[in-house]
C-alpha cells in the first residue's frame, strides 16, 4: 500500500496540473470523471491524516466555515492607481512627459506594453516560498481586506507556483472579473429564486469578493488575469513584457491579447484595434493600460504621490444613448447646496441601466437650453458617472415647457438663496434633515472621525425618526436603541457604540475636517490645525484677524471667510459646545502638538531640504510611516534615484533602485541608520 504522505504529494501535482491546464490554459488533460476521483480520494486521504493537509492543496479552494468579518492588512508593495487618458491627445501628452522626465528627445522611440484594461477588481496576492500565503483587496493602495479564503476558490490563480526554487516572496497584482456568460447564468440563477440581479459584472464580482462564506465565492466562479509581479532583488525580470512572460511561466492566467510595441505610433494601433474589438471579447474592458517596458527606465522615470509616471489608462469614449427627459428633481448636499438631478426614461449604458443624471446647476441647465419631453443625449463620464451630454432640439415636441428649478428646499421647504456670483442655490437651513444625513455621512467617513459601522442606511433611519438631530446626538446613543433598529442587533449595537467612543480620540485635523465647513479639505485641516491647536484659537484668529489665517500656507482669503462664516453661525457655535459635552475635546493632544511643534521647525530640521528614497522591506518601519518621519525632519520622500537624490533607505530585497544609487554615489542608510540620523 502506498505511503500516505507520497500519494497525496502525487495527487496535489496530479491535480493541480490538471486544473491548471483546464482553467488558464483551456487544454484539458483529464477526464472529468477521472479528476473527480482522484479528487475523492485526496480529500479522503485528507480526512484520515490531518497532517497531510496542505495550503496548496486543490481541496482548499474552497472549505471552512464563513468569516466573521474581513481585518485590514498592509501591502509589502503600495498599489497605486493609473492616471487616465481619455483621448489620443491626452496620450500624447503623457508619452511627451515621459521623455522630458526621462530626458530624452521627442523623437526617441520606447518600447511600451499594450494591455487590455480589464473591468473587475484589482487584488493583491502574496506567496511565502512560492506558496500563497496572503490575498487582499486593493483598499486605499497602502492597505486592503484580507480575503485569502475567498481568492482560493479561484481556480484561475495558482495555490502554488509552478517554478523551481521560487523567491523567498513574490507579489502579484492582478485583475478578478466575472465573465460575461459567468455573469448570465448568475443572474438567471437570481431571477429563478426571486433574487435582485446584479447590476454588472464588476459590481457582481467585488459583492462576491467580499462574501462571508467561501463557497458562496466559488459557485460564482471568479476569474482572474495577472498583469504585475515584484519579486526581491535582481530576480525582478527586466522589463514588463518579460515580468508577464514569467507569471505566465509561473501558472498565471496572463491575458493574451496585450501586445509589446515598438513605439507609441504601435500603441495606437493597438488601441484601434481593441476599441473597436471590445465588444468581441468574452468578459468586460474599459481601457487600454500602456507601460513602459523597460524596468531601468521605469525607476528612472518614478511616481507621482498617485500613480506611476511611466503607465497609463487609456478609457475607452463613453458610450452614449438618447432619451426622453421626464422630469427634474433636486438634491441637497451636506454643505446645502442643491444640485438638479435629470430623470429620463431608462437606458443601457456601460452594462447599467440609467435612468438619472447630475444636471450640476443652473447654469448648466441654462446652457442646455432644457425642456421637459426634450430627447436629451445621456452618457457616462468615465463610464461611471451619467451626464447629460446635449439635448436634440429638433426632435423637441411642441408641448415641452422649459425646465423651472425649486425656490424652496425639496427636504424642509426652506427658501433657497444663491451667493454671490455662485452657480449653485442653496439651503440654509442648519436643521435641514439632507443636511444633516450629509454631514453626519462626512463626520464618520474615513478622512474625518472615521467610524465603522454606521452607514448611509442606518442614519437615513437615525434622522428620519429624530433619534439624531446634531452630531452630537450620535454619542448619546445606547446599545439597547440601537439593536431596535432595522438590519441591527445586539453585537453590531455594542460594536457601533464601541467605535463611537474610540472616535473621540481621533486627531484634531480628523475633528476639524469632519465638521464639513465648505472649503476646508483633508489638506487644508491639516494646516489649520497645525496652526492652531485648538478651535478656540481657530476661532479666535478667523473672527479677530482672518488676515492671518488667509496668509498660511495653501489657505487664502476664501476658506479664511468660509472659516468665519461657519464660526459666526450660532447654530455652529451650539454645536462646538454639544461635541464638547459628549466629550470630543476639539484640540490637539500634547503628542499632537509636540509633532506640530517639530514640524514648524523643520526648517532647521535635519533633513530640511533632502531628497531621499524609499527601497525594499524596512525590518520595522512600514512605507508610510518612514514617509511621515522623513517629511516631519523637513525631508522630501521621491519614487525613483537621480543625481538629486541624498539619501536610498533600502531594507530587505532592495532591487535596481539600489544599483542605481550605488552607481551614482548616493548614501544608502539602513533604517538603523535613518532612525539614528533623525534622533536629536
Amino acid at each position: 500500500m502506498a505511503d500516505p504522505h507520497e500519494r497525496a504529494a502525487e495527487l496535489r501535482q496530479l491535480l493541480n496540473r490538471a486544473g491548471h491546464a483546464y482553467y488558464v490554459l483551456d487544454a484539458p488533460v483529464m477526464e472529468d470523471a477521472v479528476y473527480d476521483r482522484l479528487y475523492r480520494e485526496l480529500l479522503e486521504l485528507e480526512q484520515n491524516h490531518p497532517g497531510l493537509q496542505r495550503s496548496d492543496s486543490p481541496t482548499q479552494r474552497v472549505g471552512g466555515a464563513p468569516a466573521e468579518g474581513f481585518t485590514s492588512v498592509e501591502h509589502r508593495v503600495g498599489m497605486l492607481s493609473l492616471d487616465n487618458a481619455f483621448n489620443r491627445d491626452d496620450l500624447q501628452a503623457w508619452h511627451e512627459r515621459l521623455l522630458k522626465v526621462l530626458d530624452r528627445p521627442n523623437n526617441t522611440r520606447l518600447p511600451l506594453v499594450g494591455e487590455l484594461k480589464i473591468d473587475g477588481n484589482a487584488l493583491a496576492l502574496s506567496y511565502r516560498h512560492g506558496v500563497l500565503e496572503r490575498a487582499a483587496t486593493r483598499g486605499d493602495g497602502s492597505r486592503g481586506e484580507e480575503i485569502t479564503a475567498n481568492v482560493r476558490t479561484i481556480s484561475s490563480i495558482p495555490l502554488r507556483l509552478q517554478v523551481e526554487n521560487p523567491p523567498e516572496w513574490v507579489e502579484v497584482r492582478g485583475e478578478a472579473f466575472i465573465p460575461d456568460a459567468t455573469f448570465a447564468a448568475i443572474n438567471a440563477e437570481r431571477e429563478q429564486r426571486g433574487e435582485a440581479l446584479f447590476a454588472n459584472p464588476r459590481n457582481a464580482c467585488a459583492g462576491t469578493l467580499r462574501q462571508l462564506d467561501p463557497k458562496v465565492v466559488a459557485a460564482r466562479r471568479l476569474d482572474f488575469f495577472a498583469y504585475t509581479l515584484h519579486l526581491p532583488g535582481d530576480a525582478q525580470p527586466p522589463g514588463q513584457w518579460a515580468a508577464l512572460e514569467w507569471l505566465n511561466t509561473a501558472g498565471f492566467r496572463v491575458n493574451p491579447n496585450r501586445e509589446l510595441c515598438a513605439d507609441l505610433t504601435a500603441i495606437n494601433r493597438f488601441c484601434d484595434h481593441w476599441e473597436q474589438g471590445r465588444h468581441d471579447l468574452p468578459y468586460a474592458t474599459d481601457g487600454v493600460v500602456v507601460k513602459l517596458d523597460d524596468l531601468q527606465l521605469q525607476d528612472e522615470a518614478g511616481f507621482t504621490q498617485k500613480a506611476p509616471r511611466w503607465a497609463i489608462a487609456l478609457k475607452y469614449p463613453a458610450e452614449e444613448a438618447p432619451t426622453r427627459l421626464l422630469r427634474v428633481g433636486a438634491q441637497v448636499g451636506r454643505t446645502g447646496a442643491i444640485t438638479p438631478v435629470a430623470e429620463f426614461e431608462a437606458v443601457a449604458l456601460a452594462g447599467t441601466s440609467v435612468s438619472r443624471a447630475t444636471l450640476h446647476n443652473a447654469d448648466r441647465i441654462a446652457e442646455l437650453d432644457l425642456h421637459l419631453g426634450d430627447t436629451i443625449v445621456v452618457r457616462k463620464a468615465g463610464e461611471i458617472i451619467p451626464e447629460v451630454v446635449r439635448v436634440l432640439p429638433e426632435l423637441r415636441p411642441s408641448d415641452a415647457t422649459p425646465v423651472q428649478l425649486p425656490q424652496h428646499c425639496p427636504e424642509c421647504g426652506s427658501n433657497l438663496v444663491r451667493e454671490g456670483d455662485e452657480a449653485a442655490t442653496r439651503c440654509v437651513n442648519s436643521s435641514c434633515p439632507a443636511i444633516l444625513r450629509g454631514g453626519l455621512r462626512h463626520w464618520v467617513s474615513k478622512g474625518a472621525l472615521d467610524v465603522d459601522g454606521l452607514g448611509s442606511k442606518l442614519i437615513e433611519q437615525l434622522v428620519d425618526r429624530g433619534l439624531v438631530r446634531s452630531l452630537a446626538d450620535l454619542y448619546r446613543l445606547d446599545a439597547a436603541l440601537l439593536a431596535s433598529l432595522d438590519r441591527m442587533g445586539d453585537k453590531s449595537a455594542t460594536n457601533l457604540v464601541e467605535a463611537l467612543e474610540a472616535s473621540k480620540q481621533q486627531p484634531w485635523h480628523r475633528q476639524l475636517y469632519g465638521l464639513g465647513i465648505r472649503h476646508i479639505g483633508e489638506v487644508n485641516a491639516k494646516a489649520l490645525a497645525a496652526a492652531f491647536f485648538s478651535i478656540n484659537s481657530l476661532a479666535a484668529a478667523a473672527l479677530e484677524s482672518p488676515e492671518q489665517i488667509a496668509e498660511l500656507h495653501g489657505i487664502g482669503p476664501e476658506i479664511s471667510a468660509s472659516l468665519g462664516q461657519w464660526l459666526r453661525t450660532p447654530a455652529n457655535q451650539q454645536l462646538l459646545q454639544d461635541l464638547r459635552s459628549v466629550g470630543l475635546s476639539l484640540e490637539a493632544s500634547a503628542s499632537e502638538q509636540e509633532a506640530a511643534s517639530q514640524a514648524g521647525a523643520d526648517a532647521d530640521g535635519v533633513l530640511q531640504g533632502k531628497t531621499l528614497v524609499l527601497t525594499g522591506t524596512l525590518p520595522s518601519l512600514s512605507r508610510s510611516e518612514a514617509k511621515a518621519l522623513i517629511e516631519a525632519a523637513g525631508g522630501k520622500v521621491s519614487g525613483s534615484v537621480s543625481k538629486k537624490t541624498d539619501y536610498l533607505v533600502a531594507g530587505e530585497a532592495a532591487g535596481s533602485k539600489l544599483t542605481k544609487a550605488e552607481s551614482l554615489g548616493v548614501t544608502v542608510l539602513s533604517e538603523a541608520d535613518l532612525t539614528a540620523l533623525l534622533q536629536p
